[in-house]
């Protein structure tokens, strides 16, 4: 297996079933990545030195998700300089709210990309972090024009299908 380019954070290992959808998409272009919990609140430490350390290992991107108080992407931003996604992660609470407040809203200097609570939000992430990778990756950029062409396709065959029915 490749090195893991792209590391994937949550605040708790509960927020798992919620986000996996961020590592699927990695696979889908066999991008690799690693996957560990770890808080913002509960292990600041250990998030810190994380973030230092990833890029020597090789770690390109960062996936941060969390819920409630959801500072976890912003702790990464805050050390590294490579890029952090931010995903908020929905909760019983606040259905999310409190998590995407907490996620996208950085102070200026400090950025991180926000993807959206729930619905396509953990997809989007590795797929953002796959057109990211691509931008220095040839192949990986041919397989994700591919991948755009492929959803062109769908659409059309939607659309084909339900001027049929019309």
């Amino acid at each position: 297996m490749n090195s893991p380019q792209v590391a994937i954070l949550m605040g708790s290992d509960s927020d798992w079933p919620k986000i996996c959808k961020a590592k699927e998409a990695l696979d889908e272009f066999g991008v690799s990545c690693e996957v560990h919990v770890m808080s913002a609140h509960r292990t600041p430490d250990r998030v810190a030195e994380f973030a230092r350390s990833a890029k020597d290992r090789g770690i390109r991107i960062f996936i941060a998700a969390a819920g409630g108080a959801a500072h976890l992407a912003g702790v990464v931003a805050a050390h590294t300089t490579l890029p952090v996604i931010g995903l908020p992660v929905p909760t019983a609470e606040l259905g999310g709210l409190d998590s995407l407040l907490s996620t996208v809203q950085m102070p200026g200097d400090v950025p991180v990309a926000t993807m959206a609570v729930g619905m396509g939000g953990p997809r989007n992430a590795g797929l953002f972090a796959v057109q990211i990778l691509a931008l220095s990756d040839d192949a990986l950029a041919e397989k994700f024009a591919a991948f755009k062409k492929q959803l062109e396709a769908k659409i059309a065959e939607k659309d084909s299908r339900l001027q049929e029915q019309l």
